[in-house]
């Protein structure tokens, strides 16, 4: 079983940056395919950005690209999104959500959430 547990979340101005960290426990993180997802009030869960196994090719939701970085580091276990030039609408719950494979679609193991706001 996998653990995730985000952290980082918090309340900043629009334009501004915030970073966010996973750390995963409970599986040999460089076996997992990785990514975050978010959650804005009232609204349906959306994907943010991904990492396949291999750590190669970031894929990115087209709100995002440009100003959001995915990246890992494995020998520490832990997923990053580093979030620039942040909007209002960016504002959400993030997740990190992990799966143990490229090929399927649904994500096995997700963490708990983190909460990022964007003041106007």
């Amino acid at each position: 079983q996998v653990q995730l547990v985000e952290s980082g979340g918090g309340l900043v101005q629009a334009g501004g940056s915030l970073g966010l960290s996973c750390a995963a426990s409970g599986r040999t993180f460089n076996w997992l395919a990785v990514a975050w997802f978010r959650q804005a009030p009232g609204k349906e869960r959306e994907f943010v950005a991904a990492l396949t196994r291999r750590r190669r090719n970031p894929t990115y939701a087209n709100s995002v690209k440009a100003r959001f970085t995915i990246s890992a580091d494995d020998a520490k276990n832990t997923l990053y999104l580093q979030m620039n030039s942040l909007k209002p609408e960016d504002t959400a719950v993030y997740y990190c959500a992990a799966r143990d494979s490229d090929y399927q679609s649904a994500y096995d193991y997700w963490g708990q959430g983190t909460q990022v706001t964007v003041s106007s």
